[in-house]
């Protein structure tokens, strides 16, 4: 069980570090980190180095401007504090190749802050990447009819080879 003054200094680390993010005051959430480290579950991106997460920062905010977290809820173990988070933004810049959609996004996310001890070693985030392209307007539903065309017009191969075998009959068990 952590102490009671070690869960309380972890998660003012973990308040400050989203706080600046907010603030856009991003040497003071690299500040945070013992060694600046992110990992972007969902696309297997590891973001690793103060230059690395200083460059992410300015690539992601001039993508998303007013991009904000609000925090939902924080959860405590033994080495890690658990936030449960929304963020939200607003696609006005360029973003690794996509143009401006002018769209916002809101989006549920978990982030699992790593200790070792007071000293916060990483930032690993869970999120549902086709919530925000969806939202950005640049993927759709697959379960509406303009996602199932749109994926049958992207990846006519993919379904075509499903369709076929959907077709074979089936060999008994």
């Amino acid at each position: 069980m952590v102490p009671d003054e070690l869960r309380a200094r972890r998660e003012a680390i973990v308040r400050e570090h989203a706080e600046a993010e907010n603030r856009h005051e991003f040497d003071v959430a690299l500040d945070s980190f013992h060694h600046p480290r992110y990992e972007l579950m969902p696309i297997g991106e590891v973001i690793d180095g103060a230059e690395a997460v200083a460059a992410y920062y300015r690539e992601t905010r001039e993508a998303f401007p007013d991009q904000r977290n609000r925090v939902l809820a924080l959860h405590h173990s033994d080495d890690v504090v658990l936030m449960e988070l929304e963020l939200t933004g607003t696609h006005l810049g360029g973003f690794r190749g996509l143009p401006a959609t002018g769209r916002s996004f809101s989006c549920r996310m978990a982030a699992i802050f790593e200790f070792d001890d007071d000293r916060l070693m990483s930032e690993r985030v869970y999120f549902d990447q086709a919530t925000i392209l969806r939202q950005l307007g640049v993927a759709h539903d697959p379960l509406t009819l303009t996602g199932r065309v749109a994926t049958v017009v992207n990846h006519p191969l993919t379904i075509g080879r499903a369709l076929l075998r959907s077709l074979r009959p089936r060999r008994g068990l």
